[in-house]
């Protein structure tokens, strides 16, 4: 019996000694990350600064969806008396984690319904391929609307509007277009849609035309319509195409009217843009 005893002795200390001595991976703590109490039949929304682009839910007990981009919203599962899980939330630029249990009778006066994620809540992520995020597009468009318009590098008129392209800047891989519409007319003009499209300068046939669709990163604002004057920045993937096509900015308006008007940028436009160091 006592040699039993010595060898399981001995056991125990070589396998605490194995514990001291093996490294842990470093990291974010379970017992350092901030707690939500989540009620039964009660939902909490996660508020992002940027959109989402991807959840983990270690658990089943919990569901979640995205009504919204940036809007993350979870609650229990029917009848679950028990949670312990870990949230994870990632956007553009950050990851976000959150350590979710079931609140009971006491914890339920901290429970909350709406959670904005904090900075301080956050550990930055560089995704490859993402870029800017949204906000720093919305930050840097907004910084360029409180310049001063300036004199029009291109412009066109069509139906007693003028559309003039202001500026156009440049900054990692976006281009910022400073765009502006005055309408001479009585009638105001409602906003349809903006569609960018890579066309022909010249079309000879029109079997022959090759039109390359152009979806916006980012528009600063969305006006439903304007009266006199408009003014709006749009950025778009940095782009490279032949001297012998040219961007086209089409504005169109809601039936019944439906005026059109279209803006052509040409390549030499985008080498010529200022550039925004980031």
């Amino acid at each position: 019996m006592k040699k039993i005893l010595f060898i399981l002795t001995v056991f125990l200390v070589n396998l605490h000694s194995y514990a001291q001595n093996t490294p842990f991976a470093e990291g974010i703590k379970k017992k350092q990350l901030p707690i939500v109490y989540l009620q039964e039949n009660v939902s909490v929304h996660f508020i992002s600064p940027e959109p989402i682009q991807y959840v983990d839910i270690s658990t089943k007990n919990v569901v979640g969806d995205l009504p919204l981009k940036n809007v993350l919203r979870i609650r229990l599962k029917d009848s679950v008396r028990s949670v312990d899980a870990i949230v994870t939330i990632t956007g553009e630029k950050f990851i976000a984690q959150y350590h979710v249990i079931r609140a009971d009778s006491i914890t339920a006066r901290d429970s909350r319904t709406e959670l904005e994620i904090q900075p301080s809540d956050t550990r930055p992520l560089d995704i490859s391929g993402i870029g800017l995020s949204q906000p720093q597009l919305k930050n840097i468009a907004l910084s360029l609307f409180c310049k001063r318009p300036g004199k029009a590098i291109e412009y066109t008129k069509a139906f007693g509007l003028k559309a003039s392209l202001y500026h156009l800047y440049t900054a990692g891989d976006y281009i910022f277009l400073d765009l502006g519409y005055a309408n001479k007319t009585r009638l105001t003009y409602a906003i349809d849609e903006y569609r960018f499209n890579v066309d022909d300068k010249k079309v000879i046939k029109a079997t022959n035309v090759q039109s390359i669709a152009v979806n916006p990163e980012f528009i600063l604002f969305d006006t439903p319509l304007f009266q006199k004057t408009y003014r709006n920045i749009i950025v778009l993937k940095k782009m490279t195409f032949p001297g012998n096509k040219v961007l086209h900015i089409e504005l169109s308006e809601k039936q019944l009217s439906g005026r059109v008007i279209t803006l052509n940028i040409t390549y030499q436009d985008v080498l010529d843009a200022d550039i925004i160091p980031l």
